[in-house]
């Protein structure tokens, strides 16, 4: 009998991690070179996938959504980890130049450079999530920021790719599950040979513990998810024994 699955997925410099957790505990970790790639080796056990990269965009307005919003009032020193992406159309495009300008023109403001270089792979996951309706039931966006900050009751202090910020992310996730230090060990060995930093393992790690069942109930930002103009939600995910806002 084959297991139900639980994933979290870490996007860095065109390569995914990907995390996977059943109801025992960790099963395995894999880079894959797109979210397509990553969906093929998963779709038949998992329950839920949770991913890093933003899903539900905005087509045109004020381009802030309130999920991020919500996510950056609640994250204190670090809700600069919450970026805005680009309106969808901007997602497509791929010269920052370009993408700024239809940026600019559907939402009313420049677009900043460390949302551009998401755009491929928030448009990979929502081209994904568009053309496979399998798919959309079962992939979801979180923010580790927003995962360690619902395991550690407050906001955490320092940027992860830090010495101090390492030590923080290692000391939550041991209070969430005290086999967390071997998984990250395990899971750090599985990206031997790829460009993929500690910081994005981590990343995989804590989305994965938030999609496995565990202590505390899956929650989401804004409670009461709104959808986009194709219909897809646009929330942020989490794990929590109470609701972290409204």
């Amino acid at each position: 009998m084959v297991e139900d699955r639980y994933v979290g997925v870490a996007y860095r410099a065109e390569s995914w991690l990907a995390v996977s957790f059943t109801e025992a505990g960790y099963e395995e970790a894999a880079v894959f070179d797109g979210i397509g790639d990553c969906w093929a080796a998963h779709e038949e056990e998992s329950r839920l996938l949770l991913v890093d990269v933003p899903i539900g965009l905005v087509e045109s307005g004020d381009p802030v959504r309130r999920c991020d919003a919500l996510a950056r009032e609640l994250l204190g020193p670090r809700s600069g980890a919450v970026v805005d992406p680009p309106v969808r159309e901007a997602t497509r495009k791929r010269r920052y130049s370009t993408a700024n300008r239809v940026h600019e023109r559907k939402a009313g403001e420049g677009l900043s450079e460390t949302a551009f270089e998401r755009s491929d792979a928030i448009a990979m996951c929502d081209e994904l999530l568009q053309e496979v309706p399998e798919a959309a039931t079962v992939v979801r966006s979180a923010r580790p920021e927003l995962c360690f900050r619902a395991f550690a009751g407050d906001p955490l202090e320092h940027d992860a790719t830090t010495a101090a910020g390492y030590a923080e992310r290692m000391r939550t996730l041991a209070r969430q599950d005290r086999d967390a230090p071997p998984v990250v060990q395990k899971v750090a060995e599985a990206t031997a040979g790829h460009d993929v930093p500690v910081a994005a393992v981590l990343d995989a790690v804590v989305l994965a513990y938030t999609a496995a069942p565990g202590g505390g109930e899956l929650r989401t930002l804004p409670a009461e998810v709104p959808t986009d103009a194709s219909g897809l939600p646009v929330e942020l995910v989490y794990r929590a024994a109470t609701p972290l806002s409204e």
